[in-house]
């Protein structure tokens, strides 16, 4: 018998994995290269080939009971933990050591740990809109609420501070970003960062205690144009920051990352703990030991993004010829794109008269848009094209 409180989850499933089956599913009947599947975040581009030549070296190389054994520290291993810490001070000119970091199983996991050592139930969790879909529900597994600040579209899609500011309360615990984001690409800039850090030192202040700000940054690696992505804890003190390898190795399936504790942080020794704790209690125990010692390997190594620049490029210009507005993406795989319809669910829908598939905004608290992952082929974006162009015909002729 399922329990009552997973139905709000079954009946709300979310939207980008049922439109992923519904690509399988088409791609069964029509044939793969005649279905334009632009729903999910899944890496096109192959990991470099240091990844599979560090694992078959570890093989040969470590103690099988080592690489395959419980972790003595749920953080994870010593040297792998002051390895991606002294690769983080390298880049961001900080002073990071291994006790302040925590090895997770993938983002997720990290972001589930983090909000089980801030919430109690009732505390609320602030994220700006356009966010990623299973943020409430990460929040709601700790008995956390989730509030939705509005998006700004005409600030290219920038936090929206004052909306921000508007809804702090004394319940507010902790605000989740994500830059580059999903599902906009946008990267929030030093000036946002800036304003964000100010307000949320003066609202901390105000209500009695700190507000966390939770960075959720799996596509840190993932900008363009020469953009650079500011790294939060240099603006704000109370952030922890959470990483993944899954898009800047394209190691999604091995769930590897890492959470950012700062000693700076209020109450540091303390929290660390519980993060460790929580990562017991939740069920990861550790992260998987191999590929902890395989990405200590290939710290400096990343995915080549040139292919998806490419298709960046190439899915951005022929939607604007062909009609669509968009927002171009500084970042991250993804094209934020205002329906033609103003349902953007029922524009989704007719998409797939098309064999395209793609996730209405609605699934990321923006409705009026609709979310196209371009990590697919680059003859996937091609071929794709004159569909997109009928289909905006089809919108002008309703």
């Amino acid at each position: 018998m399922t329990a009552k409180s997973m139905m709000p989850y079954v009946q709300g499933n979310s939207a980008i994995r049922a439109m992923f089956e519904e690509g399988a599913r088409m791609a069964k009947e029509f044939g793969a290269e005649n279905v334009y599947d632009f729903s999910l975040g899944n890496p096109s581009v192959p990991a470099p080939p240091e990844v599979n030549q560090a694992i078959r070296d570890i093989l040969d190389e470590e103690d099988s009971l080592l690489i395959h054994g419980y972790n003595k520290s749920n953080s994870g291993y010593e040297d792998v933990r002051a390895t991606v810490a002294e690769h983080l001070n390298r880049l961001h000119g900080t002073a990071f050591t291994a006790a302040n970091i925590i090895m997770t199983v993938g983002a997720a996991s990290g972001l589930n740990v983090a909000l089980k050592t801030l919430l109690d139930p009732g505390d609320e969790v602030l994220a700006f809109a356009p966010y990623f879909v299973e943020y409430g529900n990460y929040a709601k597994n700790h008995g956390g609420v989730l509030k939705a600040v509005p998006a700004d579209p005409a600030a290219g899609f920038q936090p929206n501070l004052e909306a921000l500011r508007e809804l702090i309360s004394e319940k507010t615990q902790a605000v989740i970003i994500n830059s580059p984001n999903n599902p906009t690409g946008v990267v929030y800039s030093e000036e946002t960062l800036q304003k964000l850090a100010a307000i949320l030192e003066e609202k901390s202040a105000e209500i009695g205690h700190p507000i966390f700000i939770i960075s959720d940054e799996p596509y840190r690696e993932l900008a363009y144009d020469g953009v650079t992505v500011p790294y939060v804890t240099k603006y704000y003190r109370n952030t922890i920051v959470g990483y993944s390898w899954s898009k800047s190795l394209s190691l999604p399936g091995e769930r590897i990352g890492y959470l950012v504790i700062p000693s700076e942080i209020d109450d540091f020794d303390n929290a660390i703990v519980a993060a460790n704790i929580a990562n017991r209690v939740l069920g990861y125990v550790n992260a998987p030991t191999l590929i902890q010692r395989v990405v200590a390997r290939c710290i400096e190594c990343a995915a080549d993004i040139d292919a998806y620049d490419r298709n960046r490029k190439a899915l951005y210009e022929g939607l604007i010829d062909a009609g669509y507005e968009c927002t171009k993406p500084e970042g991250a795989f993804y094209l934020f794109v205002k329906s033609p319809l103003e349902d953007d669910v029922e524009f989704c829908a007719l998409a797939k008269k098309y064999h395209i598939l793609i996730v209405p905004g609605k699934s990321f608290a923006c409705p009026g848009y609709v979310r196209m992952a371009y990590c697919v082929s680059y003859d996937t974006i091609v071929n794709s094209l004159p569909h997109f162009r009928d289909l905006m015909e089809e919108v002008r002729g309703l």
